[in-house]
């Protein structure tokens, strides 16, 4: 699966590097948004999965990443850059659904 992480020698979860923005999110920014379609099919984007077929995703212009000298190497790079992200959200490649929402890194729980 091309969105899957993996796991590191390390014991790190490697997350994928940036590819094209995924079609549920494309389909966000065009429909909801109301963005450019021939603008959003040139934009980046990294994500991180959650679940089995549940992802974030953090969209990018490469254009404005090179410009700040950051360099986006997986979905934490744009971390410390929130300016740079132009959409943040949610999608389930399984019920077909996407939603703005920010990423927030499950808490260990303490019990």
């Amino acid at each position: 699966m091309f969105l899957k992480r993996e796991d590191s020698r390390d014991g790190e979860v490697k997350l994928p590097g940036p590819k094209g923005i995924p079609e549920l999110a494309y389909r966000y920014m065009v429909v909801e948004d109301k963005k450019d379609p021939d603008w959003v099919c040139h934009l980046k984007g990294v994500v991180y999965q959650v679940g089995k077929k549940e992802f974030y995703c953090r969209v990018f212009d490469e254009t404005q990443t090179t410009k700040a000298n950051v360099r986006v190497k997986d979905w934490t790079s744009l971390d410390e850059h929130p300016e740079l992200v132009l959409w943040e959200g949610y999608f389930n490649r399984e019920t077909n659904v996407a939603r703005r929402e920010k990423f927030v890194m499950p808490s260990a729980s303490s019990n």
